[in-house]
């Protein structure tokens, strides 16, 4: 069984995969014609690229 900060770590993990994916696939989509709300999708897809890579290598660490 996992501790919870463990599991924790990884529900987050998903959270971040599944919002990217939709930023990536539909809100960036959506937004196309308004420069302003694309400029934000694009500066939160690469904040959120940042969290997966952070909680991915935290991760790591610990199911070693």
């Amino acid at each position: 069984m996992l501790d919870d900060h463990i599991y924790n770590l990884m529900s987050q993990l998903v959270e971040e995969s599944q919002s990217i994916w939709r930023i990536k696939n539909k809100y960036k989509t959506d937004a196309v014609g308004c420069s302003e709300c694309l400029e934000f999708w694009e500066e939160l897809e690469e904040d959120k690229a940042e969290h997966i890579e952070d909680l991915t290598k935290l991760l790591k660490k610990h199911l070693k």
